[in-house]
């Protein structure tokens, strides 16, 4: 007797529809009821009642020729990730990244620049230390759910506090790739005496490929001749984190 195959469930993307001839149509803003649109949204309940992608939609107006605003807005944080984007300071990069308009970029970085001086002048307490894996696992561990590979960068004083952190990279991560110069050069610049680097697997397996273990050492070796340690290597998947260095 055969056995039957399940069938696995399916979600539909609520944003697609197909017009009579069967073609697919990506939603448009000017497609919504005017109470849905992200601007009439705002005047009508308020910043609270919009999502982030809303948020960002409405702060850029218009999208492009080849993308809605709202479509670009959703596409933009799945890609580079909520918490990466408000602590991005380079619109070139966001730019590059992304494949958005450089003012599109600029916009953005400005808007979130006001966030983050706001945030700083109210803030109560210290800067943020970290010391170990768990805690640099804690301040990674949203790139854990992108679908894409991403590079991150914490950069520490010597009191182990962090003074900055970047995107390095978004991608397949390969030595070719990932050069030492964009991994220390946010370390230079902003007078940082250690890194901590982490990415992704979207895959879900938690263990490093032969590209991992060989970036890990092209960097500490680099590290040692600028004189920044590269205090830990980690990977990130969904369900938790490994340190590469660890196995070195």
């Amino acid at each position: 007797m055969q056995t039957e195959v399940a069938q696995s469930y399916t979600l539909r993307d609520h944003d697609v529809i197909f017009d009579t001839r069967g073609v697919e149509y990506v939603l448009r803003v000017r497609d919504l009821p005017n109470k849905d649109r992200p601007r009439e949204k705002l005047l009508a309940a308020g910043p609270a009642s919009l999502t982030q992608a809303e948020l960002v939609a409405v702060l850029w107006g218009v999208g492009t020729k080849n993308e809605d605003v709202l479509a670009m807005a959703k596409r933009a944080l799945q890609e580079y990730g909520e918490k990466a984007m408000l602590r991005e300071t380079k619109a070139t990069h966001l730019a590059d990244a992304l494949n958005i308009p450089l003012t599109k970029a600029c916009q953005l970085v400005a808007a979130l620049e006001l966030g983050r001086r706001t945030y700083a002048t109210d803030r109560a307490g210290g800067p943020l230390q970290v010391r170990t894996a768990e805690q640099a696992y804690h301040f990674f561990k949203a790139i854990g759910n992108q679908s894409k590979e991403q590079l991150r960068g914490l950069y520490l004083d010597s009191q182990y506090q962090v003074v900055y952190d970047e995107v390095i990279s978004i991608g397949s991560l390969t030595s070719n790739v990932v050069h030492p110069r964009e991994v220390f050069q946010p370390a230079i610049a902003h007078g940082a005496v250690a890194a901590i680097i982490a990415h992704n697997h979207p895959s879900g397996i938690l263990e490093p490929s032969v590209a991992d273990i060989e970036v890990t050492r092209q960097l500490i070796a680099a590290g040692k001749i600028l004189g920044i340690d590269l205090l830990d290597h980690l990977l990130i998947t969904a369900t938790g984190h490994k340190s590469i260095l660890e196995d070195l």
